[in-house]
Parts: C-alpha cells; structure tokens; sequence
C-alpha cells in the first residue's frame, strides 16, 4: 500500500530546474499538502500539466526526494504501514518498484540480461533463483527476443521494456511507474496495459504518472488531477470517463480514446498552428525534394536494420515516420542525415548525390535524449556552437532565442533547462546554422498536451519557412495537428505511405491505434 499524509515537498533552488518546467519557479515546484492512498489491487493515475507534481510524489514514495533531489519534505509517506523515511534504501527497493521515464538513468549494466538480473543481485538472490526468475519475467512479459543484447543496440522503447523488466524481477508489493508508455508503439503500449492489469490483479498497488492516458482505460481505478502541486480533483473510472471533452482539454489532459484523433476540420490548426497542405498532388502540394533516397539500407552485421528504404523529402512539408519499436526509423534518419557510416544506396541533396560530409552540413537531427546534444556553458552559447567565428558573428542570437520562446534562459547552463526547453535549444541551433533538412526523434515523449501543440506549432512554422521536416513518432494526436504524411516502416523496409489528412484512417492503422466505433 502507498500512502501521502498531507504531504509537501518543495525542491532546494537550482535542484529540480525540470520539473519547475518554467525560469524562476525551482524551489517553489513540488507538491503541497497531498493526502493520497493506493491500496493492494488498485491503479492510481496521476495526471495534469507538465510540472504539476506528479513526478515528486513518485520520488518522495521510492525515497529519491528528499534524499537525491535535495529540498524539504514535510507530512508522512508510507509503505506498506513504514515511514519511507525511515527506511533503507535497500528495503525501499524491495517495497517499490521504479520505473523512470528515461530507462537510461536506472541502467546499471550494459547487456539486457544482467540489467534483468540486478535487482535480484543486489538483493543478495542466489545464483540459480536468480537464472530462474529472470528466466521467468522475461517469459512473463514475451521479452525472450531481447535476452543477451547489447542495451546499446535497442531502440528507445525496447530499453524502456527492459527497464520494465528489471522492476519486475522482484515482484514488489507496489509499483512506481513514471510516463511507462512514452517511447512505446501501440503494440507494445497495449502489452504494458495488460501487464499492470495482471500486477493489480496480484495485489500490487501501483501508482501511475502519465500524460498518454488511451491505455488505462479499463485498468485505471482512480484518477487523480493535480494542479500546482495540490490535488485539484480526484475521479473514479466512471466519472472521469464521464468528463465533457472540453473540461478535458480545460485540465489540460491528452485524449482518453485514440478512435477521437482526427485532424482539424477547420483550415487553421489548433492553437492557431499553421494546418498541413491539403492540396491534391501525391506529395501534397509540397515544395521541391530537398532529400532524397533510394534503396538506402545499414546492416551492422546481424542483417539489415534498414532494407532497401526509399524516401522523399520536401521543402513545406512535415513526415511523420512511424513503425513498431526496433522497426529500424531511428537508424533510416541517421543515415539520411549523414550520421551512420554503414550506409548503402544513394542519397541525392537538390537532385545531386550527396556525401555524407555534404548531408551533415545540410540536416539535423533533433535526438530523443536531447542530452547527447547539448554542449555550451549557456544557452546563448549553444546557438552558435560549432559554427566558425564568422559565421557565429552573423547569428542575430537574442533573435533565434526569442523566436523559441528561449529569450529568458539565455545566460542559463543548458543541463538546467526543462526538456521543452532543451529540445527547443536543439532547435535553435539548427536554425542559426541554417540547416534544411530537420529531423527529430520522439519529440512529444513525456510531454502533456500544451507541449504536443507547441511541439506542433514549432514543426509547422519550420515547415512554413521551407524546410523539410521528418519526425519520428508514436503520437497520433501530433500527426493529426501537424504532419503532411507518413511513412510506414517495418523490419526496415518502407512498406506504405498515406497523406495525413485525406486518408488519416490509413495512418490510424500505420500507428496500431485501430479504427474509429463503427468503422470496420
């Protein structure tokens, strides 16, 4: 069992720069005066806008707050009837179990089976129940394909399966799940829902923080709105199924039901975003191919990850790429950017054939952990990186920044920024560098609903200014606001393609979301 006693935590100034999501609000961020309680066999979901607090109420019930993010802790935090404060953090670990939202901060080894088998390790399980058990989860939640990989060889969403996994070994009497569904396609979405249905139904109490609210339908038992950092509503199942669209949206919350998404109807995109071309040609009504590629494969020794792919690209328009986890999209946009070195076919940049040197120089790559990314000691400094000193010199910097909303972070170290704000500062120095060709890589994961229509937005007005824009992503509701097409990739082949707004049922069926009621 889980339980907030009038609970308050508020972060130590500088500590928790995220999850304030906004300049000036560290220290003041956190949760107030939360009283809560999570009971065996129950699902608990925690939701609101970025910021709202629900991430701090998973860190103070594993112990992370106040012990890793420093700041003040006030009220009571049971497990199972124990002050977490008072536990170790060891005993912490066999009552909760974490999932993080990037599996790559609870990494511990680097190959999936021994990731598997840490928990257990560390526990102090011997070296046959240890086999046996992750032997077991592995069977449990069909990972057995990924047993013995590299963790360096798996895309986003295969890593946060096997982060899952090593939860999972123990078989902690409460689960603490932040975002589990952020890097996951609908498949494997519709595996988690059915693996936190078989946890509640064990007696697990388990605790939810989650922006993509579709698959809970019919597992949650309770939803729970926060607001600022207090609780502003708290809904059975029933009553928040109940709720008027509008009311939804009012709250700030992502879709309940994947079978709603559709585009906009009207000629202007939500929020004022500019709405994707609805002209007749097969391309759109999109500009000139900026980048082009025709039987363009990587093989890094164990097959083809990327087979034989064909793909246009034009300046006006946003792609969406979609497919199943591991289906091969990051590595395709890696080597379209000039980024792999085991590329094979040919690439043309404005009908030429283009080295990898000429592609780089050409195109960028927004990545899904941003931190790779991110290299100055300011965000102003950021913008103009690497570029040469001339170069540099003709970046108007306060303008690129204030065209991202950036304008009030300028002097601030980027590892302090929200991850909005990071991915925006990514952005940033695409545009000062001049590139043509943006491509980015699950950019609405872990983000609420004000920031997928920002991320929309953005991704129009690029469009808008002639570039072309590829974007990998799992989100529906991002393909209805802002792309042109998609392209469907699986096993590494290209294997359809669909305009986004006329025939958005295809791409419902490209994504695994299914068909609307009634529709067959």
């Amino acid at each position: 069992m889980i339980r907030f006693e009038r609970a308050s935590f508020a972060y130590r100034p500088g500590a928790e720069a995220e999850e304030a999501g906004k300049v000036g609000d560290a220290g003041k961020a956190g949760v107030r005066d939360v009283s809560l309680e999570v009971r065996p066999g129950e699902v608990v979901v925690l939701c609101g806008r970025s910021g709202c607090g629900k991430s701090t109420l998973l860190r103070l019930a594993n112990g992370l707050a106040p012990r890793f993010f420093p700041g003040r802790a006030d009220g009571r935090v049971l497990l199972d009837g124990e002050e977490v404060g008072a536990l170790s953090s060891w005993r912490v670990a066999e009552r909760a179990g974490s999932l993080f939202q990037n599996p790559r901060t609870q990494f511990f080894n680097v190959d999936t089976t021994g990731e598997v088998a840490f928990a257990l390790e560390s526990a102090g399980w011997p070296e046959e129940a240890i086999r046996a058990r992750v032997g077991a989860t592995l069977r449990e939640l069909g990972l057995e394909h990924l047993a013995g990989r590299s963790i360096f060889e798996l895309s986003g969403g295969q890593r946060q399966k096997i982060a899952y996994a090593s939860v999972w070994a123990l078989r902690p009497p409460n689960l603490l799940l932040d975002e589990p569904t952020s890097n996951l396609d609908a498949p494997s979405i519709a595996d988690i829902a059915a693996f936190v249905a078989n946890a509640k139904a064990a007696g697990r109490a388990v605790l939810v923080a989650e922006h993509r609210l579709a698959w809970l339908s019919g597992v949650a038992d309770t939803y729970v709105h926060l607001d600022g950092g207090r609780i502003s509503r708290v809904m059975s199942a029933r009553e928040f199924a109940a709720l008027d669209p509008r009311e939804l949206d009012s709250m700030g919350l992502r879709t309940r039901d994947l079978a709603d998404v559709a585009p906009p109807a009207s000629a202007v995109a939500p929020d004022g975003g500019v709405p994707p071309d609805s002209a007749d040609d097969d391309r759109g009504g999109a500009g000139e191919i900026v980048l082009s590629a025709r039987g363009l494969s990587v093989d890094y020794g164990r097959g083809p990850v990327v087979d034989g792919a064909d793909v246009d690209l034009c300046a006006g328009q946003v792609v969406a790429l979609v497919g199943r986890n591991g289906a091969g999209k990051t590595t395709l946009c890696r080597a379209l950017c000039g980024l792999g070195r085991r590329a094979r076919g040919t690439v043309l940049l404005d009908g030429r054939r283009a080295t990898r040197g000429r592609r780089t120089r050409a195109c960028s790559m927004v990545f899904q952990d941003i931190d790779y990314q991110l290299f100055a000691e300011s965000a102003a400094a950021e913008v103009t990186f690497g570029l040469s000193r001339r170069a540099a010199d003709a970046v108007d910097t306060g303008a690129v920044l204030r065209e991202l909303a950036l304008d009030g972070v300028a002097d601030r170290h980027p590892a302090t920024l929200s991850g909005g704000q990071k991915q925006r500062l990514a952005v940033a120095a695409c545009v000062a560098a001049g590139k043509r060709v943006l491509v980015f890589d699950e950019p609405t994961s872990g983000i609420d609903l004000d920031g997928m229509r920002r991320v929309a937005r953005l991704l129009r007005r690029l469009a808008a200014r002639g570039r072309a824009v590829l974007v990998i992503t799992h989100d529906l509701e991002l393909i209805a606001c802002a792309c042109d097409r998609a392209l469907h990739m699986d096993r590494g082949r290209i294997v359809a393609r669909a305009r986004a707004r006329e025939d958005f049922d295809a791409v419902r069926a490209m994504t695994g979301a299914g068909a609307r009621e009634g529709e067959e």
